[in-house]
């Protein structure tokens, strides 16, 4: 005899997803029913109600592989002052977006809400008045599964959330995912940190720190929307696949309006088409070029040599050299940028000649000032005293002219520095020149000299270990009104110029102030292969606590010695795919199109990173280089010693190997032919 669908709770659980999904429905359709043609004054107003209406729509999409809720909340007690959202036996169930019925009352709780916080929180320890936390397993989009704690009995051991688990360990194909069903309470108390601080966070791999970042993002949106739709948000990644691979996530949260970006993109003032050698590189990128560009900006100033005589009809009116003399020192002490101290020069020489005037007995007003202002003379005089300068010719003069970098160079550069950012072949003209990506800050600097850099509300800075110090300051600038979350790990930078502690990146950043939090828990790497990876941390970040991962599935993890050529890697691949889920070819980039060849020899499909796998190409080839960041199911790392060789020096590269060794959440095949780094014992 069936049981009836009133006794069985997974039926009830899913008559209320059905509901729910029918719910957020009627919202959507509400929204796109909505008459706006009589409230809006004119047609700037009708289209940016209309933007708003569009971006609403798509913020309420139900997305069917997408579980709407995935937990819930029963609580004990009619909550205090301290809990007014619940009242007694009152149950949530917890979502990415907030659903209600047609009279208002809610069917899905927003995870971002505080009354949905104990879902991360709660504990035996500290139930916070959680009788029950239920968690719901699906297949796609299908609820399949729960499973209860019921955290106000203490009778009832404590026990590892077998759902909990195997979301975490679910083979992904396609961009990331987001893992509100999954935020762990140390997470969620970086995700919960206020708008006003700023938080760095130093995460191993599969710590899930750029997933804490993106979720943060989202809460913070949530809490500050008024406030930070005013001042705009920005999430900075390493490149333009890594990019790629999150992009999702935080559409699938709801949040459409993040802009992503590069810290090239950012500054983009000029066309980049060449590069530095890594000693020059470093150099440039060094926090003391600031002040380099800084001397030779203000260098352009000069004392005026004598004073002016300003005609306003038959009167003529002087101001004396000693008086613009003690203007321009006025305008350079105070901190304020070059163009700013420029527009207010003529203003000061006109104010000037108005005291003349009032004490000559007449009555000028603003008009009068901003005449003056304008006098030829008075422009001239400008021209001359403090006279525009572009940004990026400012750069070209300091990277062509020897005498001009040494005279403001000197004492802060030494002699092989200066020659180090010298060109060897100066260029004619800002657009013939070939820029590296190092020039690009230098001008990105040179420009916030000139004219401040608009401030957003809220930066998100992944993969921050990499950055110069000079690319730190380029990204500071884009939030001195703001706060920034900054994500990394120390382990991971593979740059010539990586940081080496957090308080130096942060002191350059501009947030020195800013709470450092570490995440030492694994989640997303195997056991058996960060505990291989971390063989490496002695040599590349003595003193870093090694990532421990919880994983209950040890994962599969195998060391080959192949023979020399391409079947090895071609088997392992092969191996693999196999299994459900996402494959990974790391490599060398010198090997990679050697091994692309070998891959099209033999019919495999492949895609490239930033390329969206399918159900059918599953396999992603990728240069070491282009690793971060990114992760698979399964990674077939060819060749270790290979990706060792190709940095400039042993220790970038151990740390290069240390990334690729940790991409893969479910199994790694390591195969060489030649000796394997003596680091990895």
């Amino acid at each position: 005899m069936s049981t009836p669908v009133h006794d069985d709770p997974l039926s009830r659980e899913r008559a209320h997803l059905a509901a729910s999904r029918s719910a957020l429905r009627a919202m959507r359709e509400d929204v796109e029913t909505l008459d706006i043609s009589d409230v809006t004054a004119n047609w700037v107003n009708a289209a940016v109600l209309e933007r708003q209406i569009e971006d609403r729509i798509k913020a309420l999409a139900d997305l069917s592989e997408t579980p709407l809720f995935f937990g819930r909340l029963d609580y004990l007690h009619a909550p205090g002052a301290e809990r007014a959202e619940g009242a007694e036996g009152e149950r949530f169930y917890v979502g990415r977006r907030h659903v209600h019925d047609a009279d208002g009352d809610p069917m899905v709780i927003d995870w971002r809400a505080p009354v949905s916080q104990p879902f991360y929180r709660a504990s035996k320890n500290d139930p916070l008045d959680v009788s029950l936390r239920r968690r719901f397993g699906y297949t796609g989009g299908d609820l399949t599964a729960y499973e209860d704690e019921h955290l106000s009995d203490p009778a009832e051991a404590a026990a590892t959330s077998k759902l909990l688990q195997q979301e975490i360990e679910r083979p992904r194909v396609g961009p990331m995912r987001d893992i509100v069903a999954t935020i762990q309470p140390e997470q969620d108390e970086i995700v919960r940190a206020g708008l006003t601080g700023s938080v760095c966070v130093q995460g191993g791999p599969g710590t899930g720190k750029t997933a804490v970042g993106l979720h943060r993002v989202a809460y913070l949106l949530y809490a500050h929307r008024e406030r930070l739709a005013r001042t705009g948000t920005l999430v900075i990644g390493p490149n333009r696949s890594f990019l790629h691979y999150i992009e999702q996530v935080l559409p699938a949260l709801g949040e459409l309006t993040v802009r992503q970006a590069t810290v090239e993109d950012l500054v983009g003032h000029v066309e980049v088409r060449g590069a530095d050698e890594a000693a020059t590189a470093v150099v440039k990128g060094d926090a003391r070029m600031a002040e380099v560009l800084r001397r030779a900006l203000y260098a352009h100033v000069s004392p005026p040599a004598e004073g002016i005589v300003v005609v306003r009809g038959s009167r003529r009116w002087r101001v004396a050299a000693y008086e613009l003399e003690e203007i321009v020192r006025e305008l350079l002490a105070r901190d304020i940028r070059y163009a700013a101290a420029r527009e207010a020069l003529p203003q000061r020489i006109a104010h000037l000649v108005l005291v003349q005037m009032e004490r000559a007995g007449e009555a000028p007003d603003d008009r009068v000032q901003n005449a003056v202002a304008r006098n030829a003379a008075v422009k001239a005089l400008v021209k001359s005293v403090w006279p525009p300068v572009d940004p990026a010719k400012l750069v070209l003069r300091l990277l062509s002219d020897a005498d001009f970098l040494a005279e403001h160079a000197a004492g802060v550069l030494s002699e092989d520095e200066q020659k180090a950012v010298l060109w060897v072949k100066p260029a004619r003209s800002v657009k013939s020149a070939k820029w590296s990506p190092a020039d690009a800050v230098l001008i990105d600097e040179a420009t916030d000299l000139v004219e401040r850099t608009h401030s957003l509300g809220h930066v998100v800075l992944d993969e921050a270990q990499d950055l110069s110090p000079m690319q730190y300051r380029a990204v500071g600038r884009r939030c001195t009104t703001g706060s920034a979350t900054v994500l990394g790990d120390l382990a991971q930078g593979t740059t010539p110029w990586a940081t080496r502690s957090w308080a130096e990146a942060l002191g350059h950043l501009g947030k020195s102030e800013a709470v450092v939090e570490e995440l030492t828990a694994g989640f997303r790497v195997p056991t058996d292969v960060i505990a291989y990876a971390s063989r490496l941390l002695p040599h590349i970040a003595p003193g870093l606590t090694p990532v421990a991962s919880i994983r209950e599935n040890p994962g599969f993890f195998d060391v080959r010695t192949t023979p020399a050529g391409r079947a090895g890697v071609l088997a392992a691949c092969d191996e693999l795919l196999s299994h459900e889920g996402s494959v990974g070819l790391i490599a060398a980039d010198a090997r990679v199109p050697e091994l692309a060849a070998a891959l099209d020899a033999a019919g495999v499909g492949y895609v490239g990173p930033g390329e969206e796998t399918t159900h059918d190409t599953r396999l992603t080839l990728v240069p070491a280089s282009l690793a971060k960041g990114l992760e698979y199911d399964y990674v077939v790392l060819d060749e270790p010693r290979a990706v060792v060789d190709g940095e400039p020096d042993e220790r970038t590269g151990l740390r290069r190997l240390y990334v690729a060794l940790t991409r893969a959440v479910s199994g790694l095949i390591v195969t060489h032919a030649t000796e394997l780094p003596a680091q990895l014992g």
